[in-house]
């Protein structure tokens, strides 16, 4: 691309060349198992015969071995709004599948967890891990051979990167994923905040609280806040991996289901046996990657994909770090405001022009690459897109040129904030991630006496008993992958807000996460190494003066650790399933690495 940002260029190249050998590797594996498994005539007849024998209608399709099949993998439950709606979808898929002398299977389930509903708690602590679980329930999902190319239905925290991470070992395969939409808009999210502060002050009670949560968390669909799930979305259009502009369309909705119908359609033109073959590990390389990064900065996106990110790309044999984020971060400008980081939600940010003006400003700025292979016939360009329906008929128009609000939404020419809001911050405290989109610019440095807890339930308490009135870097270890799994931390935020808005100085140094609807408090997170890998962080001590700034991008403290010991080791977590997750714990890769025992194991 000839306008190509020059940093977007150096950033990429410095990618490829640093992923040539393990890039290669994976390319030699996907070559292989697509020419041992182009087809099912590999399998005995007792293996065919396991494999349809409950196929009803299918089954003589199935059994003659001509027509695509597609293997659908599915993240379903009825207690995550988000996936509520999946329901229904493989029957639906079978049908749109038959439409086109197709078939389809359910190929397997993998684990949704919710972490609005674990938040704080002791569930929270397989959160993380849960993203491996998802990755090698794909894998089994797929070990059968029986698939043509695969439709990934998951659209959460951990779900989406744990399905793309599982996919990509299958690479060979064509691969689409179905998104299932938004739940209606509820209170606004500046009253929720606003109710939250005041249930952390003591001033409503746990009543009041839950009435607020529940006009908000109130329907079938995802979360409206720009967190996690919703960056997800984002990232898969911008990779290709997307029916386009198919994120952000409200669920059980004649257009939902009309994209759904599409991507079923378009997953059987990709394979093999189809006229377009696209396997996954072609559309998914290191300029894909770069772009998922680049959409990311631009929206103002979750601070966890700085873990995900990584652990995704190792997957296709690329090999990314949050150097390459922070050199991104400085050229690709902030153009939108979504909660938490401006007053509305993903429904808002859909209907001022949504996905379909985050691409085309971000290629026509040269800040995206355009010539990725993409599942859609018309490239990455054809993103730049709305879809609607002509009667019945599903077609795209091109995205709107004027915003439908300035304040949430606006140009590479007048973004909201000139750097992407990404930093990389480091010194003899660690590496870490600052997520300055959603901070106050004169909050970018902060240097005071620190105070030092094992858990978030500590700093809570401590609040209480007005032990943090004051000027106050709030330092949280032994939250690190290898500890406890990495749980979110955003139970610290409506305290750490309140404190702030007393007027004191206040930041967060912490080798755990925050979820991507982590506030206005500025952060240092996901420190490495973590203090159980014998990182800095476990030599610091109340009242040693630390400083985090965004500006210089530094995290230093001036205190000599050379001569002390570390923090005592926490005790191995019992009940909720944590004990199970041992292995995992015990073999994590570090945060900027991806925080995966799963890949550290394989060598990947």
């Amino acid at each position: 691309m000839s306008n190509l940002s020059p940093v977007v260029a150096r950033v990429t190249d410095r990618i490829i060349e640093r992923s040539k050998p393990s890039r290669q590797r994976y390319l030699a594996m996907v070559e292989r198992e697509a020419d041992r498994h182009s087809d099912r005539s590999f399998l005995s007849c007792s293996n065919l015969a396991h494999g349809f024998a409950a196929s009803g209608e299918d089954k003589p399709a199935i059994s003659a071995g001509k027509a695509i099949n597609i293997g659908i993998v599915t993240a379903y439950n009825d207690m995550l709004s988000a996936h509520q709606p999946y329901g229904r979808y493989p029957e639906q898929m079978k049908l749109f599948a038959r439409e086109v002398g197709a078939t389809a299977q359910v190929a397997g389930g993998v684990p949704a967890m919710c972490d609005g509903v674990t938040q704080g708690f002791d569930g929270m602590e397989l959160s993380l891990f849960s993203r491996d679980t998802i990755a090698l329930s794909t894998a089994v999902s797929l070990s059968h051979a029986m698939y043509d190319g695969v439709t990934l239905l998951g659209i959460c925290d951990k779900i989406v990167p744990g399905l793309v991470m599982g996919a990509l070992r299958f690479g060979h395969l064509p691969a689409v994923f179905v998104p299932a939409g938004p739940m209606p808009s509820g209170i606004s999210n500046k009253e929720k905040q606003k109710v939250r502060q005041l249930y952390a002050e003591g001033k409503v009670g746990r009543e009041e609280l839950l009435a607020s949560e529940s006009a908000s968390y109130h329907a079938p669909g995802t979360c409206t806040f720009y967190g996690t799930a919703n960056s997800n979305q984002m990232m898969m259009e911008m990779m290709g991996l997307h029916i386009p502009a198919a994120a952000f369309v409200p669920p059980n909705t004649p257009l939902r289901q009309a994209l759904t119908r599409a991507a079923v359609h378009r997953a059987t033109e990709l394979t093999r046996k189809g006229d377009d073959y696209r396997p996954m590990a072609r559309v998914v390389d290191e300029k894909a990657i770069v772009n998922a990064i680049v959409g990311l900065l631009a929206t103002g996106g979750s601070t966890n994909h700085a873990i995900h990110l990584p652990a995704m790309a190792r997957c296709a044999g690329i090999q990314i770090d949050w150097q390459d984020f922070d050199e991104l971060s400085g050229a690709v400008p902030l153009i939108t405001r979504v909660y938490p980081n401006g007053s509305g939600d993903v429904n808002h940010f859909h209907a001022a022009g949504g996905m379909g003006w985050i691409v085309r400003e971000l290629l026509d700025a040269g800040l995206a690459h355009e010539d990725i292979l993409t599942i859609s016939k018309g490239g990455m360009r054809s993103y730049a897109s709305e879809p609607t329906l002509d009667g019945t008929e599903l077609a795209w128009k091109p995205a709107p040129t004027v915003s439908g609000d300035e304040a949430m939404l606006s140009t590479v020419e007048k973004p909201f904030l000139p750097d992407g809001g990404m930093r990389l911050v480091s010194g003899n405290v660690g590496r870490a991630t600052f997520k300055t989109s959603a901070v106050d610019q004169e909050r970018w440095t902060i240097e005071a006496p620190c105070r030092v807890f094992e858990t978030q339930e500590g700093v809570i308490n401590a609040f209480k008993a007005g032990e943090l009135d004051r000027d106050v870097v709030v330092v949280v270890r032994h939250q690190g992958p290898r500890a406890n799994g990495m749980p979110e931390l955003h139970k610290l935020t409506p305290p750490l807000g309140v404190l702030q808005d007393r007027g004191f100085k206040v930041a967060l140094v912490t080798d755990g996460r925050m979820s991507g609807a982590s506030g206005k408090v500025p952060a240092a997170i996901h420190v490495t190494p973590e203090a159980l890998a014998d990182g800095p962080i476990a030599y610091l001590q109340d009242g040693d003066i630390v400083r985090l700034s965004a500006e210089d991008g530094t995290l230093s403290t001036t205190a000599d650790l050379s001569g002390r010991t570390p923090a005592p080791l926490p005790a191995p977590a019992e009940g909720m399933g944590r004990e199970l997750f041992a292995m995992f714990r015990a073999n994590a890769g570090g945060a900027e690495q991806g925080g995966s025992s799963m890949l550290e194991v394989a060598g990947l």
